[in-house]
């Protein structure tokens, strides 16, 4: 167990809080670099898809995790990046200032939500997302002559300073270098008095408001961050793709989301990162599963929601937490062997206060 005497506020705000911190964020920093020389290139594939999913589940979880704004419209704002990036490569801009533009498009698409938003919170503010993700869907579709419509939209090939990032190990080093640049700004976010302000209002909007919190901006604040990350893994996701249709960003999309950042650990950066990596191996084992299973279960095509939906139900009734709470738990029975309690960690109360009454 670590025992940490803090004689400084830098301590407290540190990334690292201990040096066995540092240890472990090393060795995972070396497996990921060594990743490409020991996996196989579907393997590799689905790690960047792992780090593109945990951009966006960072930007919800900033907006829902740690602001306590539930939002049903996500894929809408990846779909800003997607169709982003895909139209500024046509025009041939380079990617870092496509990338950037995605990032900024999703932004201001994320402020003429969250504006709109502020008279709203609880399920009618999931309403409203909703209706917004609808709205982009519809948009999409319509102006065919940016988004080739429900034809669809192909990408060309991304190259920056002549290397092909088309490569498989070179699009996983691409993702994962911005995946971790995302997370690092999102841990410094959290640790300035913005990040704090979303927590407090997370926590109590009374209470925030009374120590002199502007309410209307940092909830426009967390929408607009929260929609540039979906919008960066957004222009990612197009690339990766190299074809987009709206159909890639519906309802479902949203929905599954959600769940990642649910399962991983509503209110944590690592549960944002946990979820995607769950989800994705999941789906795999349930591939490979299929073959095991009687014809008339494996060959079902609802059979993947089904599992995903008892996993989902399983975590709200049993870990609210979600996995990152379970690996707390799980840390702390190994610090303090044989010393544990099952009732040492409490049930969290939930952030979603829509259902109470005051």
């Amino acid at each position: 167990m670590h025992f940490i005497f803090k004689t400084a506020y830098a301590q407290d705000i540190a990334l690292f809080k201990h040096g066995g911190q540092k240890f472990w964020y090393a060795l995972l920093a070396a497996a990921l670099i060594a990743a490409p020389f020991i996996l196989s290139e579907y393997a590799l594939s689905q790690f960047s898809f792992i780090g593109i999913y945990a951009i966006v589940c960072l930007g919800l979880m900033l907006l829902s995790g740690f602001t306590g704004q539930v939002s049903l419209g996500h894929a809408g704002f990846l779909a800003m990046g997607a169709y982003t990036e895909a139209w500024l490569q046509s025009m041939g801009w380079p990617f870092v200032l496509s990338l950037s533009m995605s990032a900024l498009v999703a932004g201001i698409t994320g402020i003429l939500v969250g504006l709109p938003a502020l008279r709203v919170k609880g399920i009618y503010l999931a309403i409203a997302t909703l209706a917004f993700g609808f709205i982009i869907e519809e948009a999409v579709v319509r102006a065919e002559h940016i988004t080739g419509g429900n034809a669809g939209l192909q990408l060309g090939k991304l190259v920056i300073a002549g290397i092909d990032f088309d490569d498989g190990r070179n699009f996983y080093y691409l993702v994962t270098a911005i995946t971790v640049l995302c997370v690092l700004g999102v841990l410094n976010l959290l640790r300035s008095p913005t990040g704090r302000a979303f927590v407090a209002i997370r926590d109590s909007e009374v209470s925030a408001q009374s120590m002199g919190i502007n309410l209307a901006y940092y909830k426009t604040v967390a929408f607009a961050l929260s929609a540039a990350l979906a919008g960066i893994a957004g222009a990612l996701y197009a690339h990766k793709i190299r074809f987009i249709t709206p159909d890639q960003f519906g309802f479902l999309q949203s929905i599954e989301l959600l769940m990642m950042v649910v399962i991983g650990g509503l209110g944590s950066i690592p549960g944002a990162i946990f979820g995607p990596t769950f989800w994705f191996i999941v789906q795999q084992v349930i591939v490979i599963g299929k073959d095991w299973l009687p014809p008339g279960l494996g060959q079902q095509t609802g059979l993947q929601p089904t599992i995903f939906g008892i996993i989902l139900i399983a975590v709200v009734l049993f870990e609210p937490m979600g996995l990152y709470g379970r690996w707390l738990k799980f840390r702390t029975f190994l610090q303090i062997f044989p010393f544990y309690r099952k009732g040492m960690f409490k049930r969290q109360k939930s952030y979603m206060k829509s259902e109470r009454m005051k």
